[in-house]
């Protein structure tokens, strides 16, 4: 698990470190740099890959325009600055990536001086094995960085994306993505949820039953059918009586196929263990939205999955529990500067005789910040 991640020279970030959790709630005014943050940490992920081409970082969900604009502007010196983005891991390991590009008008981004910071040798090995072993291993880093890769780096980074599920592609189910199985904006839903249908059924029942939040759901499948000719699912509603016909994604109102995706990929083993979602509160309900965010903080622990997730909807912080230190929540804002800054929150006590004030009612009371101050 990533816990914690340094970015500079990003966007609207000059320099920022965050300690993470394993569920992660960022809340602030619009334009503070909540996504900001995500697209740094995606953009290191791509460059673990050495995938670093406009096409790759726009469809792990990067907002790509001018390499000036993708640095910090600050400072005149910044624009030609590297980007830096440092992941540390559970158990010290560090990974540092800075990345370049010569402002050219069509001009890649570059990965340079690549180094792994912390080497993770076997306490197995002998004293006498060590020099022999460092020799290899600085072979190995130094071909490493002359072909501009990253050696060892925990799977976890290499396949974040920013989850931007839309209307249109949930509804439709003919899209697939160039990454699989998930694209950032739910295409390739139908084929992941047909896959898990018949590898994993444990896993298609576990959605069905978190499904269950909705009131008027009772069910739904994927008729052995239409598997292989048409793409359709067919959802039960339980206010319609017995032996009438079943409706599909078609028919279906917004907020389902927003959960139906958001249960799948966080239950399926197919779907990356480390990811974001900007804003997650869409097309929902605000008790259903706090509601969603409790369910899915235990899916997260269960499925060994670590999560970012962006909102504007008070009522998401309510289904935080703040005690337990694998939920995070931050409150992201610009300084007198501009540059982004995150300030967690921590669970503090009710004092005694007074009533617990809920997180949503704190922050739109403005006691934890991220609200706007100009109006």
């Amino acid at each position: 698990m990533v816990q914690q991640v340094t970015i500079e020279n990003f966007k609207s970030i000059e320099s920022l470190t965050l300690e993470l959790g394993r569920v992660n709630v960022f809340i602030g005014e619009n334009g503070s740099g909540k996504s900001n943050i995500l697209e740094a940490i995606a953009m290191g992920s791509a460059a673990a890959e050495n995938k670093l081409s406009n096409e790759f970082l726009a469809s792990r969900g990067i907002r790509v325009t001018e390499p000036q604009a993708m640095r910090s502007g600050f400072e005149q010196k910044s624009l030609i600055k590297d980007i830096i983005i440092q992941f540390q891991f559970k158990g010290e390991r560090e990974y540092k990536h800075l990345i370049y590009n010569n402002n050219g008008a069509f001009d890649s981004w570059r990965e340079r001086n690549l180094e792994r910071i912390e080497r993770d040798f076997q306490k197995f090995i002998s004293e006498s094995r060590r020099d022999h072993m460092a020799d290899i291993e600085a072979k190995v880093i130094a071909e490493a960085r002359s072909k501009e890769i990253v050696t060892g780096l925990n799977v976890e980074a290499t396949n974040f994306l920013i989850y931007s599920p839309e209307n249109y592609f949930l509804r439709r189910f003919e899209d697939e993505s160039q990454i699989a199985p998930l694209g950032i904006r739910g295409e390739g839903l139908f084929k992941l949820l047909s896959v898990i249908y018949e590898e994993k059924p444990e896993q298609f029942q576990k959605i069905r039953e978190h499904l269950e939040v909705i009131d008027w759901f009772e069910g739904f499948e994927i008729p052995d059918d239409l598997r292989f000719t048409e793409r359709r699912i067919r959802i039960k509603d339980r206010f319609i009586e017995d032996g009438l016909s079943y409706f599909d994604q078609r028919s279906s109102n917004e907020g389902f196929l927003y959960l139906l995706f958001y249960f799948s990929l966080f239950v399926s083993d197919y779907t990356p263990k480390f990811f974001a979602i900007d804003n997650i509160d869409n097309a929902m309900n605000p008790k259903l939205a706090s509601q969603l965010v409790k369910q899915l903080s235990h899916l997260a622990k269960e499925h060994d999955k670590q999560v970012i997730m962006t909102t504007h909807n008070p009522a998401v912080l309510d289904g935080l529990d703040l005690k337990d230190e694998e939920q995070r929540l931050f409150v992201i804002s610009r300084n007198k500067l501009g540059h982004t800054k995150a300030l967690r929150i921590t669970h503090k006590p009710t004092p005694e005789g007074l009533d617990p004030v809920r997180l949503s009612e704190q922050f739109l009371r403005g006691y934890i910040g991220g609200l706007p101050k100009n109006f």
